[in-house]
């Protein structure tokens, strides 16, 4: 994926997420992907340890890509013209999947749930102390969200994985923004905005129920 390359920096997820809500509290897929791209960018700095989620990640916001380009664009700029337009249109699976092109929403929830995992592990580092362990905090992170939805395999591959993880200051550093001072800076002014993308998500996904897609 093109936009896996490159060099990553905080202040570019940080800027897609602020311009991510509108004033009517709508969710813009544009930025909403690119924030996403940037954190993708994060995870492979860090080398193959979660290529368990960057993987699928990628592949995600591709599939999300092609149908903010596609002939019907104009029902994806935002969640909420996206959920409206595929539900209204009978494009979503609810009960089974069917071999279908996997939906916007179905493609979306795999975000939104990994999204949950990046949150809290972000706000663990930037409130861990500098001896923190990074596996402890990614650990507890991964068993609160994502580890739900992963079969024990990938479970027991991912918390294995996490025991290799470098310390808090070298996460730090990775975001490029300064000393580790400023990177903690910048993550309590970006954490808010992405806390505030996945409440609204999980709203509107929760309002359709849709949280449970297969």
């Amino acid at each position: 994926m093109a936009g896996a390359q490159g060099a990553f920096s905080l202040r570019e997820v940080l800027a897609a997420f602020q311009t991510c809500v509108t004033e009517r509290r709508e969710v813009l897929l544009g930025p909403y992907l690119c924030g996403w791209r940037g954190l993708i960018r994060f995870l492979h700095s860090l080398g193959a340890i979660f290529s368990f989620v960057t993987k699928d990640a990628a592949a995600k916001v591709q599939i999300m890509e092609s149908y903010c380009r596609g002939e019907r664009r104009e029902e994806y700029v935002s969640l909420q013209s996206m959920v409206e337009y595929e539900l209204a249109n009978g494009l979503v699976d609810v009960q089974k999947r069917s071999g279908r092109p996997d939906s916007g929403c179905r493609t979306v929830l795999r975000l939104h749930r990994a999204l949950r995992w990046l949150q809290l592990f972000l706000e663990g580092l930037r409130t861990g102390r500098e001896d923190s362990r990074t596996s402890v905090i990614c650990t507890d992170s991964y068993n609160a969200s994502l580890a739900t939805y992963h079969p024990w395999v990938i479970r027991k591959a991912a918390t294995v994985a996490f025991c290799t993880l470098p310390p808090r200051n070298t996460f730090l550093e990775i975001m490029n923004v300064g000393t580790p001072e400023e990177a903690v800076a910048m993550l309590g002014e970006a954490l808010p905005y992405i806390c505030d993308v996945y409440g609204i998500t999980q709203e509107l996904f929760a309002q359709h129920k849709l949280l449970d897609l297969p």
